[in-house]
Parts: structure tokens; sequence; C-alpha cells
């Protein structure tokens, strides 16, 4: 009975007073402003954003401006054509109110002369001359002028350009020709001494620089020499002595039939190499010469046919224009 008489009791009732709550820095200070105003990364984040905000905005504004533009231009055309059109309807209209409609049969002419192909023929004689005399032939004389003045500097210039060419083929023909002959004659002393011990292949010493050098040449085998010697242990040997010491196939020798050869060949072979390439610049020269001349002759030749047509036909129509005048006059008698 106490329990249901005094259901109201505290002992019996839950706390219906509101309980104060505790909130964490994790729940409140974590997003105050002054915690993003002093973080990095976030300063960073919204310097970004405002950068590249404030570029789509000028890049909206460019795009913006550019169409204006074109809308601008295309609507100006427009109205231009607009005006255009209004300006030619209105000069037409002017025009047609000033015909004369009452246009009676005797004002049409009874006789209508039509044009005869020789007629056509002689004022297109007459066109195509005065063109091509007028206009088309002093500029081609011009360019075929400027033409010919270019190749009669250029041909000089190649022919000296052939000549030092043919020069310098020549001469590295008998630079081969004269170590040939020296190496000939090295050949000569290696079959003098075919079971000398002491024999050495003096062949690689000729060169370019060395075969009318007979110092150059006696050095260069001495020391080749030397070096054979000193790797087989072999001394001084006779063909040491021939090839070093003056004598009948001493290799300071040598060099005087090089340089002998030398000159020979280069006398033979330069003219001989001059006369070919001076005559291939020519030849080259000379067919251009023969093209533009060609096509002066022919322009010459097709202006002077057109004119001699042209005065035969203005002949035989005045020739026909003078009797129409006659009959007239023998009419009217």
């Amino acid at each position: 009975v106490n329990n249901q008489m005094n259901h109201y009791n505290r002992a019996h009732m839950k706390n219906i007073e509101p309980t104060k709550s505790y909130r964490s820095l994790c729940e409140c200070e974590l997003y105050e402003r002054t915690n993003y105003d002093n973080d990095p990364e976030m300063k960073a984040a919204m310097h970004d954003f405002d950068r590249q905000t404030s570029q789509r905005f000028e890049e909206y504004n460019e795009r913006l401006l550019e169409n204006k533009q074109k809308c601008k231009e295309q609507c100006d055309k427009e109205i231009q054509k607009i005006i255009l059109k209004d300006k030619l309807e209105k000069q037409m209209v002017e025009q047609f109110s000033t015909l004369q409609t009452d246009i009676h049969s005797d004002a049409i002419p009874t006789c209508i002369c039509e044009k005869s192909v020789a007629d056509k023929m002689e004022k297109g004689c007459l066109r195509c001359a005065g063109v091509l005399g007028g206009g088309v032939m002093p500029g081609m004389g011009l360019i075929d002028g400027s033409l010919l003045g270019a190749i009669s500097v250029l041909q000089p210039l190649e022919i000296a350009a052939a000549k030092a060419a043919a020069a310098k083929a020549a001469s590295d023909a008998a630079t081969q020709a004269g170590i040939e002959a020296v190496i000939s004659k090295i050949n000569e002393l290696i079959a003098a001494f075919p079971k000398d011990q002491g024999l050495v292949d003096l062949r690689p010493i000729v060169n370019k620089l060395t075969y009318n050098n007979g110092d150059a040449l006696v050095e260069s085998a001495t020391n080749l020499i030397n070096e054979s010697y000193k790797l087989s242990g072999i001394k001084d040997t006779s063909f040491q002595n021939t090839a070093t010491m003056p004598g009948e196939l001493y290799v300071g020798d040598f060099a005087k039939v090089g340089a002998t050869t030398y000159d020979t060949t280069f006398a033979s072979q330069k003219p001989l190499l001059e006369a070919a390439k001076v005559d291939a610049v020519n030849a080259t020269y000379a067919s251009f010469q023969i093209a533009i001349i060609a096509s002066i002759v022919a322009i010459l030749v097709i202006v002077l046919a057109m004119v001699i047509i042209y005065l035969i036909l203005r002949y035989r129509r005045k020739k026909k224009m003078k009797r129409k005048l006659q009959y007239i006059k023998l009419l009217k008698e």
C-alpha cells in the first residue's frame, strides 16, 4: 500500500534534472576560426583555392569579352549588309522609274549588224598582240635579260672553280703516281737482298709527306730498321747500309724519282682534267643560254605573227568598208 500511495516519492523516481555535458577540445575548439587561421596547411589550401578561383574568373571574363566582340562584329556586318541592300533597292527603283515605257516600233533599228569571224579574230589578235607586246614581252625581256646577265657573271666563277678542282684532282693523281714510283724503287731495293737476314719492308714509310723528301725517307727508313732490329736482336746489315747510305739504292735518292713522277703526271693530267671540267661547265651554261634565247625568239615570233594577222585583217576590213561606202554613195545619187 505504501508503494501504491507513495509512487511519486523520490526514491521511486528517476532524476529528471538535466545533466550538464562537458565538451572536450576536439569537439569545440577544433572548429574555431582561429585554429584554421593558424594552420599552415589550411592557409595553403585557402590560398590555392583563392588563386584558382581568381584565375577562373579572369578566364571567364576574357571569354565573355571575346564573345561580345565577335557578336558585335557579326552584328556590324549584318547591319552593313542590310544598309547596302536597302541602298541598292532604292537606286534600282529610281532608275526603273525614269525609264520610258512608251517605246514605238520606229525607235527600234531595222538593221542589226553582226560581227563577222574576221572582225572577232582581228580584235582577238590585236588584244593578244597588245598583251604580249605591251606587258608580257617587256617583262619576259627583263627576266631573260637578268638571267643572261646572271649567267654571264656566274659562268666565269664556275669556270674558275672548275679549274681549281681540276688542279686539285691533277695534284692528287700526281701525288699517288709519285708514291707508287717510290714504292716501286723500294721493291727494287728489297729484291736486291732476297736472303739478307736484316731485310725490312720499307714500303710503309712512303706517304704524301715523305715521297718527295729524301731526308724524311732516310729518317723514316732508319727508324723503322732500328725498331725491327731491336726486336730481333740484329745489328748492322748490308741491307741497312745500302738503304741508308748514299749509293745506287739509297732511299734518299728515291725522292727525286717521286718528285719527277709528280711533275710529269701533274703536267699531263692538269690540262686534260681542266678541259673536261671547263667543257662540262660551258655545256651546262650553254644549255641555259639556248633555253633563254629560244624562249625570247618564240615570244617574238608569236607577237610578229599576231601583228601580221592583225594587219591583214585590218586591211581587208578597210577595203570592205570602202566598197560599202561607194555603194551607199551610188545609191544616194
